[in-house]
């Protein structure tokens, strides 16, 4: 895993927001999710998990 601020985390972390940017979240929101996930590999699939349950509507529900 690359250091904060060094060069190979800031493209994984660019890429990483662009990415969120286009699924829709705002860029403000796009780029802290971006930043959590790369600190904390291991929890990132909770997190994601939980923003997928307030974003992404269930199969058979319209979206908020």
């Amino acid at each position: 895993m690359p250091r904060p601020g060094s060069h190979k985390y800031d493209i994984r972390r660019s890429r990483l927001r662009n990415r969120l940017d286009d699924h829709g979240f705002p860029d403000e929101r796009a780029d802290q999710l971006a930043n959590e996930i790369l600190r904390n590999p291991r929890g990132a699939k909770a997190r994601l998990l939980q923003v997928a349950r307030k974003f992404v509507p269930r199969p058979g529900q319209r979206g908020a």
